[in-house]
């Protein structure tokens, strides 16, 4: 049966012998074969054995260079950022999934924090992780899809820096009601410099404005506002700060929606007012500062406000005043005019009189409380002048000499009984040491002999003809040698 290419594969069309029937004879007989472009005159070619890793590695040359710059999208799952920096997570849909890989130096280049569940837009380069033969996609950007970057991490820096507890009402402090100067950061050579002083002006004069000049767009913005909100809290010569700038778009005023200018303002020890953009635009300073003003001539107004007020409630004041004097006047005059002159002159000296006995009668009394606290003071010096004299030092000086004199004498004559008791009692005991020494016994004529090995001869029988004995006599001692010795018989006899 032969061999025939149709649409659903190969089949037989007319009948082979069993040992001609293998791969190469049927694709040889095939009569599409050479339209296929398929050459069975040629033989089969070896087959090739690839490494593991040198076929995952030309594969992953191939893929890179195919796929060297796609977008994908997706949603995000399995985040896991690592100590290193880099970030790891898979991109999905409904069907398939995408291992994705963010290197550490385009990672800081977001915007916003990628999170589980976000549906981002990837851009990168297709590749093959060699070591688990895994196909990735190295991301260089990225982007969510439905909003844009910057305002995804607005509302994510928002929402972390409140869970923290920085929007928190309870930290924001009142503005001073008289603040003495007020520093302002922002851009010198902008508009919202002048009509910011010229609201200042018009409204209190006396108020002391230090300009801290600082970029208010751009990369190094965040760096120098920290940097200016740091200087005026420790320069002490503020009492409010105020940060300012004009309208702008989103990418605009990126610079307030840092983190690092958010956490600047949270630990101002000074109060700090954000008057970024116009009425409508909101920043991540307007959150944490303590007060938010619509746009930077409003927050002159509001940081004058109290000053402005009492300035027109003196004005108010002062013309009510002006009113009420004329009035009175008017009608002093008016009253004043129907008064004869005749009378006018008794009423005055009858006060002039009245007002005189009032001085006198004041004299009086001046002069009966001047009297009586003079008398106080004199008692009350004599009573000191009585206190020390009663205690007078000479005269404790006198009476500690007299006892200390007393304590001499009785000192001396206590000793000299205690040295009289002593001396007596050396002298019996001097007479007792020599009732009992040996020379008392010598003195009465005895004598002590003693061997010439130092024992006391208390016997004859300790010696023999020929030794040398001492005897110790009162007054000195003398040697001899003994010739002979003799016994007491009573006492041989005794012994025996």
């Amino acid at each position: 049966m032969p061999l025939a290419f149709g649409g659903r594969g190969w089949f037989y069309t007319e009948p082979v012998a069993p040992d001609q029937l293998n791969f190469h004879t049927m694709l040889s007989r095939d009569p599409q074969a050479p339209q296929l472009g398929l050459n069975f005159e040629e033989p089969i070619r070896a087959r090739r054995i690839w490494p593991v890793r040198e076929l995952v590695a030309q594969v992953r040359q191939w893929v890179e260079k195919e796929y060297s710059d796609v977008w994908v999208e997706g949603e995000i799952s399995n985040l896991r950022p690592a100590p290193s920096g880099h970030v790891y997570f898979t991109l999905k849909d409904a069907e398939s999934q995408l291992p994705i890989v963010l290197f550490r130096r385009q990672a800081l280049l977001l915007r916003f924090k990628p999170e589980d569940g976000l549906h981002v837009l990837v851009r990168g380069q297709v590749s093959v992780y060699e070591q688990r033969g895994q196909m990735q996609l190295v991301a260089e950007t990225m982007e969510p899809v439905g909003v844009g970057s910057l305002q995804l991490a607005f509302e994510q820096l928002k929402q972390r820096l409140k869970s923290e507890g920085l929007f928190d009402a309870e930290r924001k402090r009142a503005l001073p009601a008289f603040p003495r100067a007020v520093g302002i950061i922002t851009s010198p050579t902008g508009a919202v410099i002048r009509d910011f002083l010229n609201i200042v002006n018009r409204r209190h004069a006396g108020l002391s404005i230090f300009v801290y000049p600082a970029t208010v767009q751009g990369e190094s913005a965040p760096a120098e506002i920290e940097a200016a909100i740091e200087m005026l809290n420790t320069s002490a010569i503020v009492d409010l700060i105020v940060v300012a700038r004009g309208g702008g778009s989103l990418e605009d005023l990126a610079a307030f929606n840092s983190e690092r200018v958010a956490r600047a303002i949270a630990a101002s020890g000074l109060p700090v007012v954000s008057a970024v953009g116009h009425e409508t635009d909101f920043t991540i300073a307007d959150f944490v500062a303590d007060l938010r003003a619509p746009t930077p001539s409003a927050a002159a107004e509001l940081i004058t406000e109290a000053q402005h007020k009492i300035a027109e409630h003196l004005a108010e004041e002062s013309h009510r005043l002006e009113r009420a004097t004329r009035f009175q006047l008017l009608k002093a005059h008016q009253r004043f005019g129907r008064v004869a002159a005749t009378s006018a002159e008794a009423r005055i000296a009858t006060l002039l009189h009245r007002s005189a006995q009032q001085l006198d009668e004041l004299g009086f009394r001046l002069e009966g409380v001047m009297a009586a606290q003079v008398r106080s003071c004199r008692n009350r010096v004599a009573d000191l002048a009585a206190s020390v004299l009663r205690h007078d030092p000479r005269q404790q000086v006198a009476h500690a000499r007299e006892h200390l004199n007393d304590f001499r004498t009785r000192l001396a004559r206590t000793m000299e009984r205690q040295v009289q008791t002593a001396s007596s009692r050396l002298s019996s005991l001097d007479a007792r040491l020599h009732s009992l020494s040996p020379l008392a016994v010598l003195e009465r004529g005895y004598a002590l002999v003693i061997a010439s090995d130092g024992a006391i001869v208390r016997s004859a029988g300790q010696l023999c003809a020929g030794d040398s004995v001492t005897t110790q006599v009162a007054d000195g001692s003398f040697m001899s040698h003994v010739t002979s010795v003799a016994l007491n018989n009573s006492k041989e006899n005794r012994k025996q």
